[in-house]
């Protein structure tokens, strides 16, 4: 079984989906993989114990009620040998594909831990040239998580909807990163692949898109060194302003937590994304999202959200819509100055009365922010996002 098993509310219930393997060590000609080794990462610490295997499918797709614990499975790849054997062994036990419902098939997604087995294999099988495999001069391996604090974790797959290059529209994906398999001086944190695999299987009753499972794999080329995960988590804990601002945020009794630390395809080059949390050291605390952290290329910003780092990172804006722009003034419509203390023609009972509603609000946030209070400060944040659309609607 797959370690990471997941629940989705499937038909009106609450299910828990799970990913079963068939696996062998004696398929001809094919060369053993520790499974424990390569699946273990800063997500699975613990996985389930499994021998040396040359053979996997993902040939089951399990669900377990949440509420009755009812098991049902469907035979998800049947055309794997080994499955067809137990199908006939035990014919009642599993129900084809066609039987899945398509909100059952929305929830289905690419099972993590097949991934990185493949991206293992991956890492010494990319290459073409015989003396370039033998020599493992182009050998690559996962990179270490920079945020898990345990060290020699790797860095686990995420789930993101985002477009791959040379695809047409986004899609629900599971990615990892490759940098160079060296060690000790001749390690170099530096992005060298990104492998992507489809994990969308669409939303038909009984069928599988044909997009599923699909890999593909980003071959950064020579000439061009981007900074691997390592090097880019560094740079930001590095960076003097983005220290003076965590140290802000560090007083008191409250922890700073880093988020995943995320890898996406644009503009022809790879964002860096990491979400930065604060936490208060009472028991019923939660982590809170305060900042967000940057990275293109040498370029760092660290904003209070996505779009404003965007903003900060390419210079204007950015294309996300996000509700933080201001709105530009029609060129050909003059504009009368102000003259300071004066009441302008735009002022009114209703924006004053939301501009005192807002310096309240954010007066009340920083005492719950330097208190602790998150309850507090949730909603004082959402009494000044209020007070803030009421002064600019009196203002139109």
């Amino acid at each position: 079984m797959d370690s990471d098993s997941y629940p989705a509310i499937v038909d009106g219930r609450v299910v828990w989906i799970v990913d079963g393997y068939t696996t062998s060590s004696n398929y001809p000609y094919s060369r053993a993989e520790s499974f424990t080794q390569a699946v273990t990462d800063a997500s699975a610490a613990n996985p389930f114990a499994r021998n040396s295997i040359n053979y996997i499918r993902n040939s089951v797709k399990a669900t377990v009620d949440a509420y009755d614990g009812k098991v049902t499975l469907y035979a998800w790849d049947d055309k794997d040998p080994i499955l067809q054997s137990w199908a006939k062994i035990f014919p009642d036990t599993l129900k084809p594909v066609s039987e899945m419902s398509g909100d059952l098939m929305a929830h289905v997604r690419y099972p993590t831990d097949l991934f990185k087995v493949q991206r293992s294999i991956l890492g010494t099988y990319h290459v073409s040239d015989p003396g370039s495999f033998y020599s493992q001069e182009d050998a690559w391996m996962t990179p270490n998580d920079p945020v898990s604090g345990v060290t020699g974790a790797l860095q686990p797959p995420y789930y993101l909807t985002m477009q791959v290059p040379g695809t047409n529209a986004p899609a629900y994906s599971l990615y990892t990163t490759y940098i160079p398999k060296s060690t000790g001086e001749a390690s170099r944190n530096v992005l060298k692949g990104y492998l992507v695999a489809d994990s969308d299987a669409g939303s038909v009753d009984g069928k599988i898109s044909s997009e599923y499972g699909k890999l593909r794999l980003l071959n950064l080329p020579e000439s061009t060194i981007l900074p691997g995960p390592g090097q880019v988590q560094n740079a930001f804990s590095t960076d003097a302003e983005v220290s003076r601002l965590l140290n802000i945020l560090r007083q008191g009794s409250t922890r700073v937590l880093n988020g995943n630390l995320l890898t996406l395809p644009v503009g022809g080059g790879l964002l860096y994304v990491q979400p930065v949390y604060i936490q208060s050291t009472g028991e019923t605390s939660y982590p809170l999202l305060k900042k967000v952290l940057v990275a293109f290329g040498d370029k760092i910003a660290f904003e209070d959200t996505l779009d404003q780092a965007l903003d900060t990172l390419f210079g204007g804006n950015s294309g996300a819509d996000a509700g933080d722009g201001i709105p530009s003034l029609n060129p050909t419509t003059p504009v009368t100055p102000v003259v300071p203390g004066a009441p302008s023609a735009g002022t009114n009972a209703a924006l004053q009365q939301a501009l005192q509603q807002a310096r309240a609000a954010i007066s009340a946030r920083e005492s719950a922010l330097a208190s602790g209070d998150w309850a507090a400060y949730g909603k004082a944040d959402a009494a000044l996002k209020a007070a803030l659309e009421a002064a600019i609607a009196a203002s139109n």
